[in-house]
C-alpha cells in the first residue's frame, strides 16, 4: 500500500486550521464581550448608585429642613393662602395649555407657516419647479434699525432641520443665526419648507430644489462671493449632500449640531444611537409610513426626542408652566409655536434617511446614492467646512458630529492633499436645541463664526480647531492645527461599530421580509381616512386636541382665567406648603431621571449583548469594510504640486512663506488671517485674481509645503530672483505675521530661515533677546 496521504487531505488540514482559527477568534470576541458587559454593568450600577445617593441624600436633607418649618407657630395658617394660590395657578395653567392647543389648531389650519421672527419674501417656490419639492427660498427683510447689507459681505443661506417640526428655528429670535448674520451686514436667505411633501418627492428632488435656490442667490448677487450656507441638525447633512453634489455653487459650509457618523459614540454614554438596533432597524419607519398611507408623521420623531429626557419633557416642562404661569407662559407659548408643528415626509424620504444615515451610516462610507442615481461623495466638497458641536448635546454628541472626518480621511496629510479646509469648535455644555435657539450661543459662538467666515477661505488646507479666547474687550479667535488622532481622542472605542454594522445587515433582511409579508396587507387596508384617524390619535397630537377650547371640559376656561387674574393672590415665597410643592416636583423629576438612567443602562447592555457577540460582529465586519487605502503621493494634484515647487514668482512665494510660518506656529490668529485675507484681495498681483484662482494658489502652495520637504524653502530664491521682489516679499510677510513680540520661538526660527535663504532682512527686524519667550499665552476655550 502507498504511504502517501489520501487525495484532499491537504485541503482538509487547511480547513481544520481555518476552523480552529475562527473558533479562537470567536472565543476571544466572546471573552471580550463578557468583559465589556461585566465592566458596563459595574460602571452603570456604580454611577447610578452614586448619583442616586447624592441626589436623594440631598433631597432628604431638604425635607428634614422643611419639616421644621411645619412645626413653627402659625404654620397651619399658611395652608389657606397656599391652596388659593395653587388653585389659581391651576386655572391659569389650564388656560395656557388651551391657548397652546387653540394656537396649534389655528396654525395647522393655515398650513403651519415658519416661526421666523423676521419678515420675509418668497424668492423661489420649490413646488413650482420642474422637479417639485415642498421647499422655498425666502429673503429675510432686515428689520428697522438693522444696518443695510454691505457690498463686501457674501449672501448667507440658512437651512433649517426638517426632523418633525417646521422651519424657522434658526431665526426664531432676534438674537439668532439670522440676527447675527444681519448685524454683520450679510444679505440673508432662509430655506423654509411646507407641511406636506409633494407627490413622489424624494431627497433627490429636495437636493435639486436647494441647488436651484443657490443658483437664484448667485444670480441676485453676481459680484459677491459664493453663498455661505449654514445647516442646522438635519439641515446640516442636507447642506453637506448639497455641497458634495453641487460643489460649484457653495461657499463655506457651517454645520451646527449635525450628526454625520451615526455609529460613533462613547460606550457608557450616548444611548440614543442604540435605538435603531433595539427597535428593528428601518422597519418601524416603513411601518409608520404605511400606517400613514405613504406619509411619515413627524410627530413620531418628536416623540422619540422627548423620550430621551422624560423628566424634563414629561414633568419639568409642564410643572414649570404651573409654577411660573404668572410670568413665563408667553415664553412657553412662543416656543410651542415651533415644537407643536408636526410635518410630514414621503415614505421614500424617510426610508432613504433611515437606511443611508441612521442605520446604514452610508454617507461617510461613500456608499450613499440619491434616488435619482446621484452618488454622494463628501470628499468632493471643495468649500471650507465649519463644524459646531457641543459636549452637552445628547442627540448629536461630538463623536457623531466629527468622526466623519476620520471616516473620510486617513490622515490630515490626505485632507491637505485634497485641498480641503475643515474647522470645528466645541461648546462645553449647551444642549442640542440650545445650539440653534440660545441667545447666549448666538451672541458668542455664532457671532464669532460669522466674523471668521469672511476670511476662512484664506486658511491653508488642513484640520483646525477654532478656539475662542477670553479677552479684555472682545474675544479673540485662533485656528489651532489638529490631527485625525485629536478627533478620535474625543472618545469612543470604534471596535463596537461592527455591532452597528450588524444591525444594518439585519435591517436589510428585516425590510425585505416586511415588504413580502406585512406591507402589501397594510397598503391595502390603510386608506387616507384611516391614516388621518391614526394621525389624530397620536399621543403627541392628541394632547393639543384635548387641552383646547374645543373640549367641553374647558369651554369657559378663558373667562374663568380672566376672573382668576382679577382675584389673583400669590403665596409668600417662604410659605412651607409652596416650598414642599417645589421640593416634591424635584423628587418627581429625579425619579424620572433615575428611571431614565436605568432604562439607558439596560438598553446599552441589551444592545451589546445582542449585537457584540462573535456571530454578529463577524456579520458586521463584512458590512463595514473600509475603502481601499491609497498612496497620497500618487494623487495627480500632489505629483503636479511637487513638480511645480520652482514654478511661479512673487505671489507664489508670498503665499508659501505665509503657510510655512503658520505651520511653524501651529495656529493662526484671526487678526493675522484677516491681514492675509486683505492682502489676497487688495494688493497686486492678488487683487486681480478670481476667487477660484486664489483658492487654487493656496492649495498648490500648501501641497508644496506638505510634500516637497526642504525643497519648499530652498526653492524660494528661484521664485524671487529679483532682489527688490525679495525685499518686498519679506517685508510684506513680516507685516502680516509680526510684530516680533507676538511671534513664538518656532515662528521666529522659521522666519530667520526664510530671511537667510533669501539673503534679505525684513524692515524693523531685530534679534530677540536670548532666552526670551515670545507668543501670547493660549486662552481657555469659552464654554457656557
Amino acid at each position: 500500500m502507498s504511504d502517501e496521504p489520501p487525495s484532499g487531505s491537504g485541503s482538509y488540514a487547511q480547513s481544520q486550521d481555518a476552523y480552529a482559527r475562527h473558533a479562537a477568534e470567536d472565543l476571544q470576541q466572546a471573552e471580550a464581550q463578557a468583559r465589556l458587559l461585566g465592566e458596563l454593568s459595574v460602571q452603570h450600577g456604580s454611577d447610578i448608585a452614586e448619583k442616586a445617593h447624592t441626589v436623594w441624600s440631598g433631597l432628604a436633607a431638604e425635607w428634614a429642613g422643611l419639616a421644621a418649618s411645619f412645626a413653627a407657630p402659625f404654620a397651619a395658617a399658611s395652608l389657606a393662602p397656599y391652596w388659593k394660590d395653587a388653585a389659581q395657578r391651576w386655572v391659569l395653567t389650564l388656560e395656557t395649555l388651551c391657548r397652546r392647543g387653540d394656537a396649534c389648531a389655528a396654525r395647522e389650519a393655515e398650513g403651519f407657516t415658519p416661526v421666523l421672527a423676521f419678515d420675509y419674501e418668497i424668492i423661489v417656490d420649490g413646488r413650482l419647479l420642474e422637479r417639485p419639492a415642498n421647499y422655498a427660498l425666502v429673503r429675510i427683510i432686515p428689520p428697522e434699525g438693522t444696518p443695510p447689507p454691505r457690498n463686501d459681505r457674501r449672501p448667507w443661506v440658512i437651512i433649517d432641520p426638517r426632523a418633525g417640526q417646521g422651519s424657522g428655528i434658526g431665526g426664531f429670535k432676534s438674537e439668532s443665526e439670522v440676527g447675527e448674520a444681519l448685524n454683520d451686514g450679510h444679505p440673508v436667505y432662509f430655506v423654509i419648507f411646507f407641511r406636506d411633501p409633494e407627490p413622489h418627492q424624494t431627497l433627490a428632488e429636495v437636493c435639486a430644489a436647494e441647488a436651484e435656490f443657490l443658483k437664484a442667490v448667485r444670480e441676485r448677487h453676481p459680484r459677491s462671493s459664493k453663498p455661505l450656507v449654514t445647516g442646522n441638525c438635519q439641515g446640516g447633512w442636507a447642506a453637506m449632500i448639497l455641497a458634495a453634489t453641487h460643489p460649484d455653487l457653495m461657499g463655506p459650509v457651517v454645520i451646527a449640531g449635525t450628526p454625520l457618523s451615526y455609529w460613533a459614540g462613547k460606550v457608557g454614554q450616548n444611548p440614543f444611537r442604540y435605538l435603531a438596533g433595539m427597535e428593528g432597524g428601518a422597519v418601524p419607519a416603513l411601518l409608520t409610513a404605511d400606517l400613514g398611507a405613504g406619509k411619515f408623521d413627524g410627530a413620531t420623531l418628536i416623540h422619540n426626542f422627548e423620550q430621551l429626557n422624560p423628566g424634563k419633557t414629561i414633568w419639568r416642562k409642564n410643572y414649570d408652566i404651573f409654577s411660573k404661569v404668572d410670568w413665563d407662559s408667553e415664553r412657553y407659548l412662543d416656543f410651542e409655536r415651533w415644537w407643536s408643528g408636526f410635518y410630514f415626509m414621503n415614505e421614500a424620504e424617510i426610508r432613504w434617511i433611515v437606511e443611508n444615515l441612521f442605520v446604514g451610516n452610508k454617507l461617510v462610507r461613500g456608499e450613499a446614492v440619491l434616488d435619482d442615481g446621484t452618488p454622494v461623495d463628501l470628499t468632493r466638497i471643495d468649500s471650507p467646512v465649519v463644524v459646531f458641536a457641543s459636549h452637552g448635546d445628547n442627540i448629536t454628541p461630538p463623536q457623531q458630529a466629527l468622526f466623519w472626518i476620520a471616516d473620510l480621511y486617513e490622515s490630515v496629510q490626505e485632507l491637505r492633499a485634497r485641498g480641503h479646509v475643515i474647522a470645528y469648535t466645541l461648546h462645553d455644555s449647551i444642549g442640542h436645541l440650545g445650539i440653534f435657539v440660545s441667545a447666549k450661543v448666538a451672541s458668542k459662538q455664532h457671532k464669532e463664526i460669522a466674523s471668521v467666515v469672511q476670511t476662512i477661505e484664506s486658511l491653508a488646507p488642513g484640520l483646525y480647531e477654532m478656539l475662542i479666547h477670553e479677552g479684555d474687550d472682545v474675544p479673540t479667535v485662533s485656528f489651532e492645527t489638529r490631527t485625525i488622532d485629536d478627533i478620535l481622542a474625543l472618545g469612543g472605542d470604534r471596535k463596537e461599530e461592527a455591532a452597528f454594522a450588524a444591525v444594518a445587515r439585519l435591517s436589510e433582511w428585516a425590510v425585505k421580509t416586511y415588504e413580502l409579508t406585512m406591507q402589501p396587507l397594510l397598503r391595502a387596508l390603510v386608506t387616507p381616512e384611516v391614516a388621518e384617524t391614526l394621525r389624530q390619535a397620536h399621543p403627541m397630537r392628541a394632547q393639543y386636541t384635548f387641552f383646547s377650547s374645543d373640549n367641553p371640559l374647558f369651554g369657559d376656561i378663558y373667562s374663568l382665567a380672566e376672573a382668576t387674574r382679577d382675584a389673583r393672590e400669590q403665596a409668600d415665597e417662604d410659605n412651607p406648603f409652596l416650598r414642599a410643592e417645589r421640593l416634591s416636583a424635584t423628587v418627581i423629576e429625579e425619579s424620572f431621571n433615575l428611571a431614565r438612567d436605568m432604562r439607558d443602562a439596560c438598553m446599552e447592555i441589551a444592545f451589546l449583548g445582542l449585537y457584540a457577540n462573535p456571530w454578529m460582529m463577524r456579520l458586521g465586519a463584512t458590512y463595514r469594510a473600509r475603502p481601499q487605502e491609497h498612496n497620497i503621493r500618487r494623487l495627480p494634484q500632489v505629483r503636479d504640486a511637487i513638480r511645480s515647487a520652482e514654478a511661479g514668482g512673487y505671489k507664489e512665494a508670498i503665499v508659501r512663506m505665509l503657510i510655512l510660518l503658520a505651520r511653524a506656529r501651529g495656529s493662526v490668529r484671526r487678526d493675522r488671517l484677516e491681514r492675509t485675507n486683505r492682502l489676497l484681495h487688495s494688493r497686486a498681483p492678488f487683487d486681480t485674481m478670481t476667487p477660484d484662482r486664489r483658492a487654487r494658489l493656496i492649495n498648490e502652495q500648501n501641497m508644496i509645503v506638505e510634500f516637497a520637504g526642504d525643497g519648499a524653502v530652498s526653492s524660494l530664491p528661484v521664485l524671487l530672483r529679483d532682489d527688490v521682489d525679495r525685499v518686498r516679499a519679506v517685508n510684506l510677510v513680516f507685516d502680516i505675521v509680526g510684530p516680533i513680540e507676538e511671534m513664538d520661538e518656532r515662528t521666529i526660527a522659521m522666519f530667520k530661515q526664510l530671511q537667510s535663504t533669501l539673503y534679505t532682512m525684513a524692515r524693523g527686524w531685530k534679534e530677540p533677546a536670548p532666552g526670551r519667550t515670545n507668543g501670547v499665552a493660549s486662552g481657555m476655550r469659552i464654554g457656557a
